[in-house]
């Protein structure tokens, strides 16, 4: 089992920059993928960043190649999300998940552990 909570979301103008952390409990962390989703009022939760279990690999989703950057520490039990650059449409609830696969998948449902969530807001 797997515990994750994030933190770092926030009120930013467009063109700022966040950083998302996720926190995660137990001592298997290195088994799992990770992966960045956020959730905007209406909308499905989209696909929007993944790590491979060490690191070495990542994937993001074309709206966000550029600006948003997935790293983990596995000795730390921690993966992040920088982002850059931000733009209004980032607005949403960000949330991060753990993943048994053996490559990074882009559809929530297959992710097997959930954190509650972070908001972020980016404003003009």
């Amino acid at each position: 089992q797997v515990q994750l909570v994030e933190s770092g979301g926030g009120l930013v103008q467009a063109g700022g920059s966040l950083r998302l952390s996720c926190a995660a409990s137990g001592r298997t962390f290195n088994n799992y993928i990770m992966g960045w989703f956020r959730q905007a009022p209406g909308k499905e939760r989209e696909f929007v960043a993944a790590v491979t279990k060490n690191g070495g690999t990542t994937y993001k989703t074309d709206s966000v190649k550029g600006r948003f950057t997935i790293s983990r520490d596995n000795a730390k039990n921690m993966v992040y999300l920088q982002m850059n650059s931000l733009k209004l449409e980032d607005t949403a609830v960000y949330y991060c998940a753990a993943d048994r696969a053996f490559i990074p998948r882009t559809i929530a449902t297959d992710y097997d552990y959930w954190g509650q969530g972070t908001q972020v807001t980016v404003s003009s």
